[in-house]
């Protein structure tokens, strides 16, 4: 009878072990951490699937036994994890990861200060820098505008900001400056000029910040990066889909645009 009891068992663990070794199950994950655990990257290589967790560290996955998933974020230390019997059967799984610390070697800059307030004043040499606050100056605070942004605006009104007009007696004046740019098409490609230098500074933002993580699954000879990442700008729908964007909808379009990257590169082998 106990043989019989045993076998029993052997039979319903070996099924159960074939079964999950086959079988793509969703799990539900939890980040722990002593940092921020909002956005991190989770991605399984062996299934090439990639999510990021929510404001609580959670993340849900479809993994099989023995696929590999890698954590990373740029405030913590690269994790990875084998799935296992256990994670499937309790469909969970919980991950802590440990701070990324950049020690920096100790530099002494300038004078040394001791903390008593007068003889540190003493010791030190220069004046403060002075600002427009400083001297009741009224000043910018916004961001710079670039070379092409400022030749848009002066074709919209004229060099300074000083609008070209022309009086007539039943209107009035009438600025020339957006009336003789458009008519000669200036006002038109400096616009365009713009749109194309601020899609490639988000092109080129989201390389930087999401590449290494991309490529980990989706993987690409060296000297097609850059070429992929242009070929993701030219979607007529980058901006729609990447400005302001989380980057788990960043990292769908990239999906996307990669399965497409692909078939092209074969289509022209082919």
């Amino acid at each position: 009878m106990i043989t019989k009891i045993n076998t029993f068992v052997s039979i319903a663990f070996i099924g159960t072990t074939n079964w999950l070794v086959s079988q793509t199950i969703e799990i539900e994950g939890h980040i722990q951490s002593k940092a921020d655990i909002e956005n991190i990257h989770i991605i399984n290589k062996t299934a090439k699937l990639f999510t990021v967790t929510d404001k609580f560290g959670g993340f849900k996955m479809n993994v099989k036994l023995k696929d590999t998933l890698v954590f990373t974020s740029v405030q913590h230390q690269t994790k990875v994890v084998e799935i296992d019997e256990n994670i499937l059967i309790t469909k969970r799984i919980n991950v802590f990861l440990e701070e990324q610390i950049n020690e920096l070697d100790e530099v002494v800059v300038g004078k040394v200060l001791t903390g008593n307030l007068l003889s540190d004043i003493n010791n030190t040499n220069g004046e403060p820098p002075i600002n427009f606050y400083d001297v009741g100056i009224p000043g910018y605070t916004g961001k710079i505008a670039t070379q092409s942004e400022r030749k848009l605006n002066e074709a919209s009104t004229g060099p300074n900001g000083q609008k070209l007009k022309w009086y007539s007696p039943l209107t009035g004046y009438i600025p020339l400056n957006p009336i003789l740019n458009g008519i000669s098409g200036r006002t038109k490609m400096l616009k365009e000029r713009v749109a194309i230098e601020n899609k490639t500074e988000l092109m080129l933002s989201i390389k930087a910040r999401l590449s290494k993580d991309f490529l980990v699954s989706n993987a690409l000879p060296e000297d097609l990066v850059m070429d992929f990442f242009y070929f993701c700008a030219d979607d007529q729908n980058f901006i729609k889909h990447c400005k302001n964007q989380t980057d788990f909808k960043i990292l769908i379009f990239l999906r996307m645009k990669y399965i497409q990257y692909m078939e092209n590169l074969k289509a022209v082998k082919d």
